[in-house]
């Protein structure tokens, strides 16, 4: 696969390729295809008469080049100029025994930039061309996918070609056209449909929330198709208009700033008449010649002293102490307020994407599972809405104990939403075995928890790194003698470790956790859940700590990741299922002592915080 890759020293576009043996499942960087002294991208490659050939755009050069393999995929050489025109994402492909280019040129007088699309023929790949008697083929809005947006291809003896959509900003889309008619003479095209799976509605969370520009599509030898789709999270010229917005706020703070002077008096005079102080004893004539002004600086002059007086006028007129000067003075703040939060936002606060963390250079997807009940439908609807924009989120199984189920169409979702209804409510069935989850990861999140999905992500990263464990956002320590005993998160910061992860808020490999719960050796403890109505995450936590793979004393079973917030939303709708915090820690403790007694105890697994280097077990 050739690709454009922008060269961190230079600034500019080269042409790189990878290499995959698993029909792009993985693919292998093997290095710099192609590196000129100007910006390159749109690599055409082609084969014609045994040889491979290359043509990149290279319109900064002002020419169309196709250039030779020597050694592929790593070694090129100019082979020819074909054209003397800046074309840009050009491509040649054979159709009824003449070769067609098409291409972009924006250089001409009155081309419409991004819908603009041209067509050449000739005998030979290698030229020379002659221009389409219809050219320009468009010269039309941008969105109307005039120009290229990759390689052409034929199905079912139909040629089709791939326009790009720049309307709402550069490569917005892709639009697919079915050739009906090319001649040398006639050149007929009609867009067809095209899906991908939908434009997701993850926005900038998705690789391709906010453009998709380019498609190649290609037959494999063994029948199969293949295709490579790009993506970017952010729209074209994001960077520079966050650096504007965010520029514009702090100069208007600063503006603010003097006029919160202004009226408080603390400023009254803004700009100084003169550079030279006036009570030197002593003046050279040097300093007299830069001190009489020129027009341009008698003007400048001029409006430096009504912006002074302006001081005085406003003093005057808007009193601090009166209730007019009061409003003004708060408006005033609020003003400078929101201005700074706008202007750190923009110029600090990145993209606004809250991208997935790759492993090893590969990312992942997961299940989130949430367990709930027909009085909290307002809680899951802002769940489902939330969660799946979440980038790495697959499906979200909602688990549902009591009431009238709700369907998949109830929600907003940006992921398949799947209801598994639940003939007996209890608290077991959140770790019921699901052979329909598609994901070995599996995020079990309560529907009254609100956090970001940049949390969510570090999360998958954490438990990516180790997924035999159970990694979560609400530590706890279960210690105490002779009698153990339950307490909240300030208990485990007060000793400084962790021994549980709640799993209401926890991820954990699906299969092995829920067949682990469902074995025989834990049906007693089973029992005691549905007993009290309490406690299967506690259960969750000593079947990991006392599991073959967790035998180790040094060996974690739980891993802490720090939310940079989290929302309970029970406590808005009044459906919080524990109100009353001692009677349920009391029913929590009578479950560690009977669970200790059954599958082994937990105490001895403290872990610290800040243990790891990530830092995200602050």
């Amino acid at each position: 696969m050739f690709y454009e890759t922008k060269n961190t020293i230079t600034k500019q576009g080269d042409i790189g390729v990878a290499q995959s043996t698993d029909k792009g499942a993985t693919w292998q960087q093997l290095g710099i295809a192609l590196d000129e002294d100007w910006h390159l991208s749109y690599p055409y490659v082609f084969e014609y008469n045994g040889n491979i050939y290359m043509m990149p755009e290279g319109s900064k050069k002002g020419d169309l080049r196709l250039y030779i393999a020597t050694d592929f995929p790593l070694k090129w050489t100019l082979d020819k100029i074909i054209m003397q025109k800046p074309l840009i994402d050009s491509f040649i492909i054979p159709h009824e025994g003449r070769f067609f280019l098409f291409g972009s040129d924006h250089s001409e007088i009155g081309t419409k930039k991004n819908g603009q699309l041209a067509i050449w023929h000739s005998d030979s790949p290698l030229g020379p061309w002659k221009p389409h008697r219809k050219n320009p083929i468009y010269n039309t809005d941008k969105a109307m996918g005039a120009r290229n947006g990759g390689r052409p291809f034929v199905y079912k003896g139909q040629l089709y070609r791939t326009g790009q959509d720049c309307g709402e900003t550069y490569g917005r889309r892709i639009r697919v056209f079915k050739v009906k008619v090319l001649t040398e003479n006639e050149f007929e095209e009609t867009e067809v449909p095209f899906d991908f799976g939908g434009e997701s509605m993850k926005g900038r969370n998705s690789w391709n929330g906010a453009r998709t520009h380019h498609l190649d599509v290609q037959q494999l030898n063994t029948g199969e198709w293949i295709a490579v789709l790009d993506g970017d999270r952010v729209p074209s010229g994001d960077a520079v208009r966050r650096f504007l917005v965010g520029s514009a706020s702090v100069f208007a703070v600063a503006a603010l700033v003097v006029l919160f002077g202004m009226f408080v008096g603390f400023v009254k005079c803004l700009v100084p008449l003169s550079w030279c102080p006036h009570n030197m004893e002593k003046r050279s004539d040097t300093f007299l010649v830069y001190e009489r002004p020129p027009k341009l600086t008698s003007k400048l002059r001029l409006i430096c002293s009504r912006l002074n007086r302006m001081c005085s006028f406003l003093h005057s007129k808007i009193r601090p102490k009166t209730c007019t000067g009061s409003i003004v003075l708060i408006l005033t703040v609020l003003i400078a307020v929101a201005l700074s939060c706008t202007a750190v936002t923009y110029l600090y606060g990145g993209s606004g994407a809250e991208e997935p963390y790759p492993l090893n250079g590969h990312h992942s997807q997961f299940t989130m599972l949430t367990m709930t009940y027909d009085a909290r439908l307002w809680n899951l609807k802002m769940y489902v809405k939330h969660y799946s924009r979440c980038s790495s989120v697959r499906e979200i199984v909602v688990v549902w104990n009591k009431g009238a189920p709700p369907t998949p169409s109830d929600f907003d979702s940006a992921v398949p939403v799947r209801i598994r209804v639940e003939a007996k409510n209890s608290l077991n069935n959140r770790f019921r075995v699901d052979p329909s989850i598609k994901t070995r990861a599996v995020l079990e999140l309560d529907d009254d928890i609100m956090m970001t999905c940049g949390d969510i992500e570090r999360g998958f990263r954490v438990w990516r790194e180790n997924p035999d464990r159970i990694v979560g956002f609400y530590p706890r320590l279960v210690n105490g003698s002779p009698r153990l005993k339950y307490r909240g998160e300030r208990h485990a910061r007060r000793h400084n470790g962790y021994n549980v992860i709640l799993t209401g808020a926890a991820f954990m490999d699906g299969q092995v956790a829920f067949e682990r719960y469902w074995s025989d050796e834990v049906a007693e403890g089973r029992a005691l859940v549905d007993e009290f109505f309490n406690c299967e995450d506690v259960l969750m936590n000593y079947l990991y700590a006392n599991s073959s793979s967790a035998s180790s004393s040094s060996k974690s079973a739980v891993e802490y990741v720090r939310p940079t917030w989290a929302v309970d939303t029970s406590k808005f709708s009044g459906v919080a299922i524990s109100r009353n915090t001692q009677a349920h820690y009391g029913v929590r403790s009578n479950c560690l002592m009977k669970f200790a007694e059954m599958y082994g105890s937990l105490v001895h697994r403290k872990l610290d915080f800040n243990r790891r280097k990530d830092g995200w077990d602050l």
